[in-house]
């Protein structure tokens, strides 16, 4: 069950994000306390609502630490609109200055997406109801739905039986249909063929607009689609199972008011985004001011308006960007948060240094999470009836490796786990059907036997691990 969005508090927060993320408590307790002001913020009076800027965070730190995870979770942890941005893919060729506007309307997409499910899962319960109707119509073209007050002018010849219904002849057609209906509950109709009528785009696939950006091109197709009533019907024949897929889709869709999803989602990303910016240290400036750093200094002045508060154009309508949270995170490695221009430094208040992890983190990552990685291979090997057993100081060589190997190449923090842990059981898992009902122990002279030689020759490390 999700933790509804007020009640959560900074201790409760970190609570929850330690169940997924190992250390790191600075930046926890740094998300934590901007969520909480979000939650602040909606409490005050209106007059004063406006003026109280969201906390904006940078996070500083090596890869493979948790920087896109803390975010990640919080979003999800909140049921927040969220969105995780490149700032390099900005400074790619053919970008032009209004493109970065699109981490907004892909924001928007997100929280339509969201709020568009939850809503049809309100009405659910009566587009099944429909549906059910929809298939026995399908199921039964030669027997008139019954009238649910019948007249006593009503003839014999209202009632037309298929060829397909001869068992039911004689009884009424309330009786056929009652009699499909109560086959088509127990599944034993998924695989009769039907006639369905599905949707079909009426606008063919237009790739170039000169002079118009994808973004600009979505919103004016959206406004003509809505202008000529959307697309086309078309016939297609395929299983009970798969249409009552189509019919239900299509039937929630007309339940839920799409004026009301696109206002709920509106002012959920507004008070409640989140926008994740990866790698916004390859685009701080350096010295130097010409060259690939001016372009990456004019990605960050493109930025700022949007940081800052702006008004979007979106399919959807305008959004207001003054109150959606924005994380920013990046290494840091050959340059620093002070060499962002100073408008959009002022934007990010709070500044948070995530540590690199090292061997006992890694024993922590391995065994502690809810998605811990150990348990993930277990289970996975599980479904093949293979039972690997980890003693403990396995683990503990595993996790020595891998920060060993960080150490001497290039730190990836956490990710290093990953490709050891591929290494370790890839025969394993490459023999594992043949493996069926067997107990693997894995001991820390297997972890040795078969890693202890790629660790030893430096050469192999830097292209296998």
């Amino acid at each position: 069950m999700r933790v509804t969005f007020d009640d959560l508090t900074p201790k409760e927060i970190v609570a929850e994000l330690d169940k997924f993320i190992i250390g790191q408590n600075k930046a926890k307790k740094a998300v934590a306390i901007a969520l909480r002001n979000r939650t602040r913020r909606q409490k005050l009076p209106a007059e004063l609502r406006d003026e109280v800027a969201p906390k904006n965070i940078i996070m500083i730190g090596p890869t493979g630490v948790g920087k896109t995870e803390i975010a990640r979770r919080l979003a999800r942890l909140t049921g927040a609109p969220f969105i995780k941005v490149e700032a390099t893919k900005y400074t790619e060729v053919g970008y032009v200055g209004r493109d970065v506007e699109s981490m907004v309307r892909d924001l928007v997409s997100v929280s339509i997406s969201m709020v568009k499910a939850e809503l049809q899962e309100e009405v659910k319960e009566e587009a099944e109801a429909r549906t059910e109707e929809q298939l026995l119509d399908l199921l039964l073209p030669g027997v008139k739905k019954p009238d649910p007050s019948p007249t006593s002018g009503q003839t014999s010849n209202e009632r037309v039986v298929s060829p397909t219904t001869s068992d039911a002849a004689g009884e009424s057609p309330n009786s056929t249909r009652e009699k499909f209906r109560q086959r088509l509950r127990d599944g034993k109709l998924e695989d009769k063929e039907v006639e369905v009528s599905v949707t079909k785009s009426a606008f063919p696939a237009i790739e170039i607009f000169s002079g118009t950006s994808f973004e600009e091109m979505d919103v004016n197709l959206g406004n003509i689609g809505n202008l000529l009533g959307g697309g086309r019907k078309k016939k297609k024949r395929t299983t009970v199972e798969n249409a009552r897929q189509i019919i239900l889709q299509d039937e929630m869709d007309k339940l839920v008011d799409t004026d009301r999803v696109s206002e709920i989602a509106r002012r959920r990303v507004e008070e409640m985004g989140i926008i994740f910016i990866d790698e916004i240290d390859k685009i701080a400036s350096k010295e130097s001011k010409s060259g690939v750093d001016v372009s990456r200094e004019g990605v960050q002045r493109d930025i700022l308006p949007i940081v800052e508060g702006s008004q979007v154009n979106t399919k959807h309508g305008m959004v207001d960007t003054s109150h959606i949270l924005f994380v920013a995170a990046g290494a840091f490695h050959s340059s620093k948060p002070s060499d962002l221009i100073p408008e959009l430094q002022g934007r990010f208040p709070i500044r948070v240094e995530l540590e690199a992890l090292n061997a006992e983190d890694f024993v922590k990552i391995l065994t502690q999470p809810q998605n811990a990685l150990i348990r993930q291979y277990c289970e996975l090997l599980k479904t093949e009836e293979v039972t690997l057993e980890f003693d403990a100081d396995a683990i503990n060589e595993l996790s020595r490796i891998a920060a060993d190997v960080n150490s001497k190449t290039e730190n990836i923090g956490a990710r290093r786990l990953h490709t050891i842990m591929e290494l370790l059981l890839e025969d394993i898992s490459f023999n594992a059907p043949d493996l069926a009902g067997q107990s693997i122990p894995i001991t820390r002279e297997y972890v040795l036997e078969r890693l202890g030689d790629i660790v030893e020759d430096q050469d192999l490390t830097r292209y296998i691990l």
